[in-house]
């Protein structure tokens, strides 16, 4: 199986659909925000297995941080006019693991991520493969409605240098962020 059809595949497993499960509704149209926060994590300690994970938020809220503000969306540490809760899902052909730290308390986690545990376990390629999800949400910050969703996902690649992976980690923001739509 060609990377490109795994990925439309679990891009297509995570859109919204009818099917069951809660499905958080979007509003659409210009969000207007000067500033943003990132939502806090809880104080439990992160679990051994996600090796560098506090580097890769770093590097995820960086992007993220800096292509709101070419936007015009300053970062604020708290009460900010939107809260951007991200979702990291990792996978590979036999399991999933959703890294939650800074998407907080949602009722469509638990679907998001069997969703793509579904998207990443069905291949029918033989072969080992790990694949990577980054889901990011916009929400209202004084009516916590739900702004915008997007999601991309990629291939995980081994042994990037720092400054490579960030490059790759702002190129999948700018491409989850690319079409919202964002006034004072």
């Amino acid at each position: 199986m060609k990377t490109n059809l795994l990925l439309l595949l679990i891009l297509v497993a995570l859109a919204p659909g009818d099917s069951a499960g809660a499905r958080a509704k979007v509003n659409k149209g210009t969000i207007h925000a000067r500033t943003f926060n990132f939502v806090k994590p809880s104080s439990k300690p992160v679990p051994g297995f996600l090796d560098n994970s506090e580097a890769v938020h770093a590097m995820i809220q960086k992007a993220i941080t800096k292509n709101l503000a070419a936007r015009g969306v300053t970062r604020v540490n708290a009460g900010g006019d939107v809260t951007v809760p991200y979702l990291v899902i990792t996978g590979d052909n036999v399991s999933t693991t959703a890294i939650r730290d800074y998407f907080g308390y949602s009722d469509d986690l638990d679907d998001l991520h069997e969703r793509a545990q579904k998207a990443y376990t069905r291949t029918k390629n033989p072969n080992h493969f790990e694949a990577g999800t980054l889901l990011i949400d916009i929400v209202d910050g004084r009516n916590f409605k739900l702004m915008k969703r997007g999601y991309a996902s990629r291939p995980i690649l081994r042994d990037l240098s720092a400054g490579a992976k960030a490059a790759r980690i702002q190129e999948v923001v700018d491409e989850i962020l690319r079409d919202v739509r964002i006034e004072p």
